[in-house]
């Protein structure tokens, strides 16, 4: 009975026990349910991973050999994938030391080429791998498109421009800083001086910047070897140029140079925009002496190493941009403007200017890289050359058609004989013979001509010819002729002294000058004779020899000689109140010719016969003049008249230009 009962006490705790751990493994299994059902979730993609696992045992044997041949590339090319990395952090402001930057990012292209180089081999085995992976469906098809997609990206990017650059942009950045290195060097000692313009007698104009530094020099061309084999060279031949002409322009801004934009339509005439021809010829051979001639040598120092054609095409941008192209699309313009003669002389000064800096302009301008300065230069030359002949040879016709046009209403020098003087004269001087004889001589050539110098010489003194034939058609012209005298004695004067001592006088000879000299005398005498020296016989004594009782006969006499004279007086005065003599010692002797004529006859007859009068009622109708009221009144003639100056030319349907008949009213140049 005791050992059923000791039975029975232990089945208790069995079974005491066997409950105890049904309800632990309960609470284990509510525990763990939701990772069972985390696992059971997972067991699809885990079931493709481990598939190949699941393939016959000689695929997976042979698969083995496969990714042994295939690790060895591939863990070379992820070692130098890691080298390359390591190198970011060598990677210094190239700003602060340049060679040990450059010294880097060189190790830095090596591993890169190294990895361009080696990653095909290491693509083609695991291309085999996947291919057998493939042929023996040790994986699923999901799987191998997976592996074919990756391949493909990767042959890709081996195969592209980017080739080598695995490291998802490294280099660039690397490449990137460098290119802003080499900017800020430009940029920093690149800055323009202050610079005055060069328009006064004397002035030193400043020099423009210096060429960079020579360190600078030798940073730019290490910056560029880089770049230049990572193909970069047109970028930072894109920035040369940028910063390079910008200081350019900046350094000619001090000169003002707005005028450069002037266009035809914002002028009347050449005239006009003198003061800017003669700028702009000075601006111009400072531009290229100075600025233009310290780009090219830099442009060679900076990128030598690169090729003839890379530093010359450089320059030429850089002069474009920075303003040569608008100096000669100025002078262009002054060549499209109206002819005249003045037009003629500023585009002698233009071509002079142009044929100063000519060496210049095929030394610094003659590679083919700027062909489009060259032509636009070309066709500039050949504009001013041909428009200088056509308004020479025209001169002639010109001042010919002029012989048709009134004479000068106040007797004065028309503005046609002294402009024509003093534009003779201008042409055979220094300064505009040499250039105007060489610009004939080109034009000849064009036409296959040969020119000699006595062809300019016979074309001046047509021109004088032209205007003697002017003055006596002119002189006939006047209703009266103590005007023509007046006119004649005032032009032949003029052609006599203003040509007397120069280039156009000594071509004309001292019989010329004299001829005219004497042509001045004869026709003062006859102005005198015929005007105011026919006053003196009004005031004749004839008749006055007083007699005892004809006292009254001879006051008569006197009222009726002096009303008559008045009379005459002031018809002369009134007729000859506008008329002018240009010439000051002309115009002072004669008015003293005129004083001398008449004052003392006039003096001499008021002292005799001037009491009978001035008791008279009437005395102020009759004794209207003194001597010294007479001599004033001669005084204030023959003033110039000061007024505005205008164009010299007009323009007729033809085209053609003209000497205005207006300005024949000009106030002539004093002559002290």
């Amino acid at each position: 009975m005791d050992k059923g009962i000791e039975n029975l006490i232990s089945a208790r705790k069995l079974l005491k026990a066997s409950v105890e751990k049904s309800k632990s493994l309960g609470l284990s299994l509510e525990k763990f349910g939701p990772r069972l059902d985390e696992i059971n979730q997972r067991l699809p993609s885990l079931e493709v991973a481990i598939r190949p696992i699941r393939a016959e045992r000689d695929a997976l044997s042979a698969v083995g050999g496969h990714i042994n041949r295939a690790v060895v590339p591939a863990a070379a090319v992820l070692k130098v994938f890691d080298a390359i990395h390591g190198l970011e952090k060598s990677l210094s402001d190239p700003q602060y030391d340049l060679p040990g930057y450059l010294g880097v990012l060189k190790r830095l292209e090596e591993a890169l080429r190294f990895l361009g180089e080696n990653c095909g081999m290491a693509i083609q085995w695991l291309a085999d791998i996947v291919e057998y992976l493939e042929d023996h469906k040790v994986a699923d098809e999901w799987f191998i498109s997976g592996l074919k997609k990756a391949l493909s990206s990767l042959r890709e990017l081996e195969a592209g421009e980017e080739k080598g650059r695995l490291d998802g942009g490294l280099l660039e950045i690397a490449l990137n800083r460098l290119e802003n290195e080499f900017r800020r060097l430009l940029t920093e000692n690149s800055v323009p001086l202050p610079m005055s313009s060069p328009t006064l007698p004397g002035e030193q104009a400043c020099i423009a910047p210096s060429p960079l530094p020579v360190a600078v020099i030798h940073k730019l061309q290490a910056i560029l070897g880089r770049l230049a084999a990572n193909k970069r060279l047109e970028k930072c031949i894109s920035i040369y140029i940028e910063v390079r002409s910008s200081n350019v322009r900046a350094s000619l801004q001090a000169l003002n140079l707005d005028y450069l934009e002037i266009s035809v339509s914002e002028f009347n005439d050449v005239a006009s925009i003198e003061v800017y021809i003669a700028q702009w010829g000075k601006h111009l051979e400072f531009a290229v002496k100075h600025l233009f001639e310290a780009e090219y040598k830099l442009c060679n120092d900076v990128f030598e190493r690169m090729g003839l054609d890379v530093w010359k095409s450089c320059f030429a941008k850089i002069a474009a941009q920075a303003g040569i192209l608008a100096f000669l699309q100025f002078g262009k313009t002054v060549t499209e403007s109206k002819k005249d003669p003045i037009k003629l002389l500023k585009l002698l000064d233009i071509f002079a200017s142009l044929s100063k800096l000519r060496l210049d302009f095929n030394r610094l301008f003659g590679g083919a890289p700027c062909a489009e300065i060259q032509n636009l230069t070309r066709d500039l030359i050949k504009r001013v050359i041909e428009g200088a002949c056509e308004i020479f040879w025209e001169l002639l016709v010109q001042v010919e058609l002029q012989r048709h046009t009134p004479p000068p209403s106040d007797c004065s020098i028309p503005r046609v004989v002294s402009f024509i003087t003093d534009y003779c004269n201008k042409l055979l001087g220094d300064d505009y013979k040499p250039i105007l004889t060489q610009v004939l001589v080109i034009e000849r050539s064009w036409k296959h001509e040969k020119f000699q110098e006595r062809i300019l010489i016979n074309e001046l003194l047509n021109l004088v010819k032209a205007i003697e034939l002017n003055l006596e058609t002119w002189s006939k012209g006047y209703e009266d002729a103590v005007s023509s005298y007046l006119f004649l004695m005032n032009n032949h004067w003029h052609l006599y002294k203003y040509l007397k001592g120069t280039k156009l006088g000594g071509l004309l000879g001292d019989s010329w000058l004299r001829e005219h000299e004497q042509y001045k005398e004869y026709y003062s005498t006859m102005y005198l004779r015929e005007s105011w020296g026919k006053l003196p016989s009004l005031l004749s004594r004839e008749g006055l020899i007083l007699f005892s009782g004809g006292r009254a006969t001879a006051r008569n006499l006197v009222k009726q000689r002096l009303k008559s004279f008045n009379e005459a007086f002031d018809d002369m005065f009134k007729k000859q109140a506008n008329w002018v003599i240009a010439d000051k010692d002309l115009r002072e002797k004669t008015r003293q010719a005129i004083i001398q004529t008449v004052v003392p006859v006039y003096r001499s007859y008021m002292q005799n016969y001037g009491p009978l009068v001035e008791q008279d009622q009437s005395a102020s109708k009759y004794a209207k003049h003194t001597a010294q009221s007479l001599e004033k009144t001669f005084n204030s003639l023959f003033h110039p008249k000061p007024l505005k100056h205008g164009s010299f030319k007009v323009r007729h349907p033809s085209g053609k230009f003209n000497i205005s008949t207006v300005d024949q009213q000009q106030t002539p140049p004093t002559v002290k």
